[in-house]
């Protein structure tokens, strides 16, 4: 999720041309407190608008300014490809995460989705 995940024609001045709902969804990630996350069916339904997939697109190709390891999969595994970036930053904001068995492929840790997910509520403590 950095600037050079962007295609090449929205690199210079892409904050300036955003699409609104891409704004949108990437406010949310940016309410998103330190150690907590939302799917992106969650953002999807906070904002009303689109779904899971549309959200993606959005993280994919705007995410990168923003706390991006915030906004996840439903399953709780970590972004492909960006496994271990998304791994230090959980683990620096003390998100919740479980740990792998020796069984699972490299051995990476899921986030503990009943622990860390966030309902987008600014004021509330709880989970969704």
């Amino acid at each position: 999720m950095s600037e050079r995940s962007l295609p090449e024609d929205t690199r210079e001045g892409y904050a300036d041309e955003l699409p609104e709902y891409a704004e949108r969804v990437l406010e949310v990630a940016e309410r998103i407190p330190p150690g907590r996350v939302m799917t992106y069916g969650d953002v999807a339904e906070w904002l009303e608008e689109g779904g899971p997939r549309q959200v993606g697109r959005v993280m994919a190709l705007y995410g990168g300014a923003v706390p991006w390891w915030r906004v996840v999969r439903a399953d709780g595994a970590l972004l492909p490809g960006h496994e271990l970036t998304a791994l230090d930053h959980y683990r620096a904001e003390g998100t919740a995460l479980k740990e792998a068995s020796r069984a699972a492929a490299g051995h990476l840790p899921r986030l503990d989705m009943k622990r860390a997910r966030w309902d987008g509520d600014a004021d509330s403590g709880t989970h969704t």
